[in-house]
């Protein structure tokens, strides 16, 4: 006869913790710290010598650091214990990629931010920019700042004072010919000229469906009848809460890396990139 063996843990089994999910701290992600109720994306994860830390921020754009304690986060009303993020998890052997696709420079100190600038036209343009591209702009010393819609471009730009050494590039929604934005567009290159302004634009209405349907889960972006807004029509289509923030939300966590994003896109902001920091180089580290 064998010997019968027996669970060294003596816990009755409907006393014993549940499993709990283990999810990377990947930017964007949307948690619940459970001591404090503090709601926020994650946008930033560090290794500090107490542990790993992960900073949040709420949509009033307050930032708060957490530690990475198990069961310490709240996911969709979940308990989770947060692990390092997918981006820092490097296979051996292989180089380090950026979200963009871009070999990932070795860590150092940030750059002295150059003087020229990107300009996009809303916090989403900014956010998505900073999703996929935000490593490389750091490393070049690029800032990207976003405007409330494309109708003060001219006078934004004649603020700035583009020089050879301070270009600037503008990244448009829905440029396409005849538009009130490319009109806008054609008189901000007609006053300064495209060696010190670029303006670049998208195809798309709303910058949510520069995001491949396949990466949000759905089968394709909804058409929304013309005089309604658009990021609501989205909402209601789709069945969702008609909260575009945290709509908002949901798309930009979808996205990993260029590859979630459509080559119309892509395209825009590599050029963008390229022109400004043509001429103008960055400081040196701090």
């Amino acid at each position: 006869m064998r010997a019968r063996s027996y669970d060294p843990d003596l816990t009755p089994p409907w006393q014993r913790p549940k499993a709990v999910p283990e999810v990377p701290a990947d930017p964007g992600l949307v948690v619940e710290e459970v001591t404090t109720g503090f709601c926020g994306a994650v946008i930033r994860w560090e290794k500090t010598a107490e542990g790993p830390t992960v900073t949040l921020e709420d949509r009033f754009g307050a930032h708060r650091v957490f530690p990475m304690v198990p069961r310490g986060f709240l996911l969709e009303g979940r308990a989770v214990t947060l692990v390092r993020p997918q981006s820092a998890r490097t296979a051996p052997g292989r180089p380090a990629r950026t979200a963009s696709g871009s070999v990932a420079p070795p860590p150092g100190r940030a750059r002295v931010a150059r003087a020229g600038r990107i300009f996009v036209e809303g916090r989403h343009d900014a956010e998505l920019v900073e999703r996929v591209w935000g490593d490389d702009l750091r490393a070049e010393g690029v800032v990207v700042e976003y405007l409330a819609g494309v109708d003060d471009l001219p006078a934004v730009v004649r603020e700035f004072g583009p020089t050879r050494t301070a270009r600037l590039g503008v990244l448009v929604d829905h440029l396409v010919p005849g538009s009130k934005e490319s009109r806008i567009a054609d008189e901000v290159r007609a006053a300064h000229g495209e060696g010190l302004v670029l303006v670049v634009g998208h195809p798309f209405v709303d910058i949510w469906a520069a995001v491949k349907p396949a990466a949000v889960g759905i089968p394709a972006w909804p058409q929304v009848p013309r005089g309604q807004d658009w990021k609501t029509g989205v909402c209601r289509a789709l069945g969702w809460p008609e909260n575009t923030g945290a709509a908002w939300q949901r798309v930009l966590r979808s996205v990993r890396d260029y590859r979630d994003l459509d080559p119309g896109l892509l395209g825009p902001v590599e050029h963008l990139i390229d022109h400004v920091t043509v001429g103008g180089p960055a400081g040196p580290a701090d």
